[in-house]
């Protein structure tokens, strides 16, 4: 740990305000099954906003960002979350596989399509789609670029705006885990850490 993460008594009362207008405002498919609290209620809050909370300009703006992404996209939660996963693993962030896993989960991927995002596109049993997806969130890793050949195979099944928010969702979850695995964010006991490495990779 190299930022010491702040308690909320310490956090912005600006930012305190922002959470509870978005908590109030939170949409009913984002509110646990049976609870009358929103989802972000009933979840604690990810460790890495009280890192984030040492600088509360860039907190407000990064929460409605984060929001957009999770709450208001053009993709699909499964197609999402497994931009994310892939992402996470690329990145070798504990945080933000061990938090993704439970969205993931949440979202309709199974337990062994989880165990096969390690692998990536060549693991088989991928939608040509799903398949796209891994190989443009690897080549965005490696090259920060998408090929002509993948851009070709997303184009065939998404949008313009998917296009868009795609390219986006990688960028995200790629420059978390370059926040939480530099700064020292701690992934909390509840989640599950990155899962081994696969055989060759």
């Amino acid at each position: 740990m190299r930022i010491r993460p702040l308690e909320m008594r310490e956090w912005s009362p600006r930012i305190l305000e922002k959470l509870a207008g978005m908590a109030r405002a939170a949409p009913p498919e984002a509110r646990a099954q049976g609870d009358e609290r929103s989802d972000q209620e009933a979840r604690p809050l990810p460790g890495m906003l009280k890192t984030v909370a040492h600088h509360p300009e860039l907190m407000g703006p990064f929460l409605d960002f984060s929001t957009a992404i999770a709450q208001r996209g053009a993709l699909s939660r499964r197609d999402s979350e497994l931009l994310a996963m892939r992402a996470a693993w690329n990145c070798r962030s504990d945080f933000e596989w061990g938090h993704h896993l439970e969205y993931a989960l949440e979202a309709g991927l199974s337990r062994e399509e989880i165990a096969r995002i390690p692998v990536g596109p060549s693991a088989g049993n991928w939608s040509p789609s799903e398949s796209a997806l891994l190989e443009a969130a690897d080549e965005l890793h490696e090259r920060q670029r998408v090929s002509d050949e993948v851009w070709a195979k997303l184009s065939a099944s998404y949008s313009e705006k998917q296009l868009v928010e795609i390219l986006f969702v990688v960028g995200q979850y790629t420059m978390l885990s370059m926040f939480v695995n530099s700064s020292g964010v701690e992934l909390e006991a509840r989640y599950e850490p990155l899962p081994a490495m696969p055989p060759g990779q």
